[in-house]
This record gives C-alpha cells, sequence and structure tokens, in this order.
C-alpha cells in the first residue's frame, strides 16, 4: 500500500499500558467512525506495515485506544511511539453538499460568480489559520480562503467548485 492511496488518520502519541496498548490522536471530526477497525498501517521509516487491531475503543473525546496483535509489551508499545497512522482512501465516508476532503478537488476548476473562471486548483495550503485554495491561473498562483461564506457550490460531477470572492480579491493577484 502506497501513502498515496491512503489518507493520514492520527498519531500514536503515549501508551496506554504496560500490555502494548497504545492511545492515538485521530486527525477527525467524527472519531467514533474509527472505533472498530480491523487494521490500521502505520509509517515506519516511509513504509506503511499493516497492523492487525486486536481491540479498539474511544479514549475521552479524541484519543482512540488501540491493542494491535503482536504488541504485547512495553517495548513493543514504545517501537510505535509517535508514529503515523494510515487507512485506504476508500475508507473514507463519503460527502456531499459542499463538503469535500482536501484531497479529492486537487484538479477542480474553480469559478468566482463575479469573475469568471479562475483557475485550476493546485493545492491546498493548511498550515495557515485558514485553509486556503492554491490555484493556478496560467502561471500565476492566486489564494482564496476556504471559507464556507466562499464556497457557493462544489459541483463534482463536473469538477468545479464556484466561489463569491470579495470584490477584488483575485484581481490583487492579476496586477
Amino acid at each position: 500500500m502506497k501513502k498515496e492511496d491512503c489518507f493520514y488518520l492520527g498519531k500514536i502519541v503515549k501508551k496506554y499500558s504496560f500490555k502494548g496498548e497504545l492511545l492515538a490522536k485521530l486527525d477527525t471530526d467524527e472519531p467514533d467512525l474509527y472505533d472498530n477497525l480491523d487494521a490500521i498501517f502505520i509509517d515506519l521509516r516511509g513504509n506503511l506495515v499493516p497492523f492487525f487491531v486486536e481491540s479498539s475503543q474511544l479514549h475521552k473525546s479524541d484519543l482512540l485506544r488501540l491493542k494491535f496483535e503482536d504488541v504485547d509489551t512495553e517495548a513493543d508499545a514504545d517501537a510505535l511511539m509517535k508514529t503515523e497512522l494510515y487507512l485506504p482512501l476508500d475508507l473514507l465516508p463519503k460527502l456531499d453538499g459542499n463538503k469535500f476532503y482536501f484531497h479529492e478537488v486537487i484538479g477542480f476548476k474553480i469559478k468566482d460568480e463575479k469573475f469568471g473562471e479562475v483557475g485550476l486548483i493546485q493545492g491546498i495550503n493548511d498550515t495557515t489559520a485558514q485553509s486556503l485554495f492554491e490555484i493556478d491561473r496560467n502561471g500565476v498562483e492566486i489564494l482564496i480562503p476556504m471559507n464556507d461564506e466562499f464556497i457557493v457550490k462544489v459541483d463534482r460531477d463536473n469538477e468545479t467548485i464556484i466561489v463569491n470572492t470579495p470584490e477584488g480579491l483575485i484581481d490583487l493577484y492579476l496586477e
């Protein structure tokens, strides 16, 4: 399994018991969706290795308590500390309406209601306080905040996102 065929689920943050149990911080708004997993891929030195889940349960609000097969001691658990967890993309719940996963809109066109066609989404910048669409317009990068108030419609059939941005925002990049 390759990383590009998977999505980031979270990270193992601490040991839970001396029997090899671990706690993972999940990167999701709905941690209960991942309560009964059969297997998880763990990134070990750049390779995704499948680990079979013996048991799992939510711990507090956003932590998942995991017991893997063949991870039975504190030393086994130590070897997995701070590793990243991945699942295959086909396990992502389907989203509809104006909700979308960042990876699914790469390559979509952006159209602004006033400006017209802006360009193609090359990436999503989520390192800032507010995530941004990174759009390529004939070699010029345009950044549009991924604000719910700006997103009018996500048209998956035509791979287009229609936005309504403040007057002059797009022009700032073209002058």
